[in-house]
């Protein structure tokens, strides 16, 4: 067993394409889960809650939730992907500022500003672990090759906010391990969504070529990770980016 047994944990996107299956997995080993979710409608007996992480009131309200209904916060998983509808659409030389600013807002300040309201939390308890979710590019440049044959591309807003997020948990890390809090990263390679009619056929052809394991990643391959990283077995565990890649980052 991993020690998640009766275990508080908020997982943030738990109705996502990798969220929704930690969701599942926190449940199977026995965790009180809080779903937190900008999908969902808060509700105290489903442990569901309505979440928009470009609203600082809408953090502060999931944190008082957690609180009141369980007392204490054991872990957080930061699994939400905010991001604009048109979040793909750029070129590096197109993309309008005011396009980078709204994502680097949505995403990277929303884990700074999560993550320090439920450290507060953890320090005052003298424990607790947080997750968050950083990505292959921000460990290592693209390959816009396996766009290139239908013209497609990855934001230039992407990696820097990944790659802020894998060194913001660093810091974390480093700060608040005093406390016995404990902050690692999960990153995941290029997800297969089964369900999803948007992946370009191209993009998951190439994408598969070039990756080691020759195939992408399933929501079932990340989840496991983001698990392990809250467990007891990780209990001297800290400051790490798990790159969950399929080898992606090896070569």
């Amino acid at each position: 067993m991993l020690g998640i047994k009766d275990k508080v944990v908020i997982v943030t996107g738990g109705c996502g394409l990798i969220g929704r299956e930690i969701v599942k997995e926190l449940a199977g080993e026995g965790a009180e889960v809080v779903n937190a979710d900008i999908s969902l409608a808060t509700d105290a007996a489903a442990g569901s809650f309505h979440l928009n992480l470009s609203d600082n009131a809408s953090i502060d309200a999931l944190v008082a939730f957690a609180m009141k209904k369980y007392g204490r916060i054991d872990a957080l998983i930061n699994s939400a992907y905010p991001h604009t509808k048109d979040w793909s659409d750029y070129f590096f030389e197109d993309e309008p500022f005011e396009h980078f600013r709204k994502n680097v807002e949505l995403q990277l300040d929303s884990v700074f500003y999560l993550d320090q309201q439920v450290a507060r939390v953890m320090m005052d308890q003298k424990d607790g672990a947080i997750v968050n979710f950083g990505s292959i590019y921000g460990i290592v440049g693209n390959d816009f090759t396996i766009y290139e044959e239908y013209g497609g591309t990855s934001t230039g807003a992407y990696c820097a906010i990944k790659g802020g997020i894998i060194n913001f948990t660093r810091y974390l890390a480093s700060y608040l391990g005093k406390w016995n809090v404990r902050v690692n990263c999960v990153s995941p390679g290029g997800v297969f969504d089964r369900n999803s009619k948007e992946q370009n056929e191209i993009f998951i052809r190439n994408y598969t070529h070039k990756c080691p394991m020759k195939r992408m990643a399933e929501p079932e391959d990340i989840a496991p990770v983001a698990l392990f990283l809250i467990s007891d077995m990780a209990r001297y565990v800290t400051g790490q980016n798990i790159a969950a890649d399929g080898g992606w980052t090896c070569i």
